[in-house]
């Protein structure tokens, strides 16, 4: 049968890298465009800058501090509910081409917080339009890409991409703080609005490639990307697995995170001391990410997930004790902040090594609703149980099982899985 040609021409620039080997220097050029994106997208940017803008809009408008912040669960709400079907665009649209517009919208919609007026359910819908046309920001969309230039090197090419985020984490607050302060909260949100679109627009337009096959396969009637599909995915046992190990992962990790500065109160910690023991986490993010992708790429992933699961662990079981000293809570914060680096590079590894390229972005999706119901509850239950208690300790020991049982049910997962490409 004669070879299918590609629905994407040999023209297209968007499409690059054809018959050279997935270690090719240019697939560097995508995994710092993939940074990029990840920095000036929906994951880092309106969770590292709400704390700097809830007291402004609490002083504006009267608002509590509960219902601002109930701004980011309705956003983590609807990413649960959309995520999957920005991976379905990813996959049959291109991954380049949702990420360019989604930078473009995420980037208009945040800068038109500027304008709001005071209604709370007008905020909350901003919160949902920033979810949905900002859903092509996330990891999702850009390790995608990542996954296909790479395999030798593939975690510590996707650990590198990720650390946008916590690139973002050390900066934009610094920044937000200088904007408000000298040009007031409306102006703070709209200069923060044209970063996705002055910075991550350019550099995703020049550098972000997907990966096209080589002539030579299309000529052997190569039609699709190795690896699973979508509907074979959802039926499948490691899917499961994975899914509800990151429900478990993500609770554990996530819910100390927005609690830290209050979980630090509790330990008699001053304001200054407690500045300089949380702006820590974000380095240890970004540190994470860089060893724990080069440790992908040599260790079996689901065993270097325990070892690393191992500092959380302890962190949350530190944490817990009813006194802890100074350098005690900065290395707790350390290990989370390690930990959580690795957290979504482990994941798009998972998914390239079990599931393969061809429905990537959708599986991937379908993780990301999971990581968004452990980490979306678990903030909730930890602030319900301080109201409750006082204290975090009975909580920080639920993270430390939850942690224990998604290592655990990650090592079922058994060898990798090799693909081959179908042809016609």
């Amino acid at each position: 049968m004669a070879a299918t040609a590609s629905p994407h021409s040999r023209l297209d620039p968007a499409f690059e890298g054809a018959g050279e080997p997935q270690e090719s220097p240019r697939g560097w050029g995508v995994v710092f465009a993939a940074a990029v994106g990840v920095a000036v997208g929906m994951s880092p940017m309106p969770f590292y800058t709400i704390g700097m803008f809830a007291p402004e809009l609490a002083r504006e408008f009267g608002w509590s501090f509960a219902a601002l912040m109930a701004g980011v669960a309705v956003q983590s709400f609807v990413v649960m509910l959309i995520s999957p079907f920005a991976g379905i665009a990813a996959d049959k649209w291109g991954a380049r081409r949702v990420g360019l517009i989604s930078l473009l919208m995420f980037g208009v919609v945040f800068g038109a917080f500027a304008l709001t007026n005071g209604s709370l359910p007008l905020f909350y819908a901003h919160w949902v339009a920033l979810a949905v046309l900002g859903s092509g920001t996330l990891s999702l969309t850009w390790s995608r890409v990542v996954s296909g230039w790479f395999d030798r090197n593939r975690g510590l090419a996707l650990g590198l991409a990720a650390t946008g985020t916590g690139v973002t984490g050390f900066l934009i607050k610094p920044f937000t703080a200088w904007l408000i302060t000298e040009h007031g909260w409306r102006v703070a949100y709209a200069a923060i609005g044209l970063l996705p679109i002055l910075i991550g627009l350019p550099v995703v337009a020049l550098l972000f490639r997907e990966r096209r096959r080589a002539p030579a396969a299309l000529a052997q009637g190569a039609v699709e990307e190795p690896g699973m599909r979508f509907r074979d995915a959802l039926r499948d046992r490691k899917f499961w697995i994975i899914a509800i190990a990151f429900v478990l992962i993500a609770y554990a990790l996530t819910s100390p995170t927005p609690n830290m500065e209050n979980i630090l109160k509790t330990f008699h910690f001053d304001l200054a001391t407690i500045a300089g023991i949380t702006s820590s986490f974000g380095l240890a993010v970004i540190a994470g990410r860089i060893v724990g992708g080069w440790l992908l790429d040599r260790i079996w992933a689901p065993a270097c997930a325990c070892a690393f699961l191992v500092l959380p662990a302890i962190a949350c079981w530190a944490l817990a004790r009813p006194s802890i000293s100074t350098h005690e809570a900065l290395a707790s914060v350390i290990a989370l902040g390690l930990a959580a680096g690795l957290e979504f590079d482990l994941l798009a590894f998972l998914v390239a090594r079990y599931f393969g390229q061809r429905h990537y972005a959708s599986i991937y999706g379908s993780f990301y609703t999971a990581v968004a119901i452990g980490g979306g509850a678990g903030p909730v239950i930890f602030g319900r149980a301080f109201d409750l208690t006082g204290g975090y300790s009975q909580v920080l020991m639920s993270g430390v099982v939850a942690i224990v049982l998604g290592g655990g049910l990650l090592l079922l997962l058994g060898p990798y899985r090799h693909f081959a490409k179908e042809t016609t």
